[in-house]
């Protein structure tokens, strides 16, 4: 399973990227599944990216599994998340604070983090080397949250790996994924320092 990956269209950033596009690469580096993420911030239930992510899966629901991704700082954003994590069957959160300017220990993103252990669905954040994104702020939300499973996409980013595996191996709720993480070595010392269980294939593609 490749725990990151992402399905959309966004003709203003000139992205296309379809399941198409997605599931060759999968079959060539022997991937059965895939979760699948928009490029957008919904901002409310029956939103264009996430209905374009549900029409993805409905296409493929053998290969793909969704992680609607929010804007946490919108008025209907926990409705939208009720809405994708039950009647719409998805079965994590995708966070971008940088995305929609939050801070990820603002009140409404820990809405949405404390609803998504209600649902006991991971939440998958951004994390990397921009204010917003960086692991220790990721930690103190993962903090305030210690029922819900925190995700540190990308382990960090290119300057901040150790510290994205400091925040985990201080917090048991905290899992890393290696997407976008070009230092195997790095990894080497995610897994030796937290155990495998904690430490999540992830592509970024396409």
């Amino acid at each position: 399973i490749d725990s990151h990956t992402h399905v959309d269209e966004v003709e203003a950033w000139g992205w296309f990227d379809p399941p198409e596009v997605l599931l060759p690469l999968l079959d060539e580096a022997g991937i059965d599944q895939a979760v699948i993420m928009p490029y957008r911030d919904a901002t409310g239930p029956d939103d264009p990216a996430t209905t374009y992510l549900l029409e993805a899966i409905a296409r493929y629901p053998d290969r793909l599994i969704g992680y609607v991704r929010l804007d946490a700082e919108a008025p209907a954003a926990l409705a939208a998340l009720d809405q994708a994590l039950g009647r719409d069957g998805l079965k994590g959160l995708k966070l971008h604070t940088v995305s929609y300017v939050g801070f990820p220990f603002g009140e409404g993103t820990l809405r949405l983090m404390r609803r998504c252990a209600e649902y006991n669905a991971p939440v998958l954040f951004h994390s990397g080397d921009e204010p917003l994104a960086l692991p220790q702020e990721l930690a103190e939300a993962a903090r305030l949250c210690p029922e819900t499973t925190v995700i540190l996409a990308h382990m960090g980013g290119f300057y901040h790996c150790q510290a994205a595996i400091d925040v985990a191996s201080e917090l048991p709720n905290v899992y890393l994924d290696t997407s976008a993480m070009p230092y195997p070595d790095m990894i080497r010392r995610a897994v030796e320092t937290i155990g495998p269980e904690r430490v999540l294939f992830g592509s970024d593609d396409p």
